[in-house]
């Protein structure tokens, strides 16, 4: 989890604030399985941020790649 996600508001393609269930209680034993939707959901929540990394990569290197033309 980056800084930025805990001050943003809620992105599209993230964590679902409705089906977040993740509440566990003293009296919860058993180890929870996770559902075909759910590994699909995350899937999808990976996709996004790795694309996100790229794009986000891609801006740091033109910011701070070398320059076209030589200075001298």
């Amino acid at each position: 989890m980056f800084l930025s996600e805990m001050f943003d508001e809620y992105k599209k393609g993230y964590q679902s604030l409705e089906n977040d269930k993740s509440q566990q209680k003293v009296e919860d034993l058993r180890k929870t399985r996770l559902t075909l939707a759910q590994i699909n959901q995350l899937r999808k929540m990976n996709d996004q941020r790795s694309l996100e990394f790229k794009e986000n990569l891609q801006k740091v290197k033109l910011m701070y790649g070398q320059s076209a033309a030589p200075a001298a």
